[in-house]
């Protein structure tokens, strides 16, 4: 289904991403754009659904197997200066949850 990360049965972990924007675009679309199609180059990576309201709050949710996995994604190079571009100039505000997934289910 479109929109939906294609995850496996489970368990594999959740990285929620809440983030409310600054009014600062410059490069921020094409930043979110490379940093989805490095992600998903990375080993590990099941995949990832996102969204943001008019008001600026966002939610991203990336789906991993494993810590591991998702602690080499944070500690990527490119990925650290996204992060650190992030944080000087286009979120003023985040937070990030890190959560195991032990149940899955489908509706219509």
């Amino acid at each position: 289904m479109e929109g939906f990360a294609p995850t496996p049965a489970p368990p594999y972990y959740a990285v929620i991403f809440t983030s409310r924007r600054t009014n600062v675009d410059e490069g921020y679309d094409a930043m979110g754009a490379r940093m989805e199609e490095l992600a998903a180059q990375q080993p590990g990576f099941l995949g990832v659904e996102s969204v943001r309201g008019a008001d600026g709050l966002g939610i991203t949710v990336s789906y991993w197997s494993s810590l591991e996995a998702i602690a080499a994604w944070r500690a990527h190079g490119e990925h650290r200066v996204a992060q650190s571009s992030g944080r000087q100039k286009w979120y003023s505000h985040f937070e990030t949850r890190v959560a195991a997934v032990a149940r899955a289910n489908q509706g219509p």
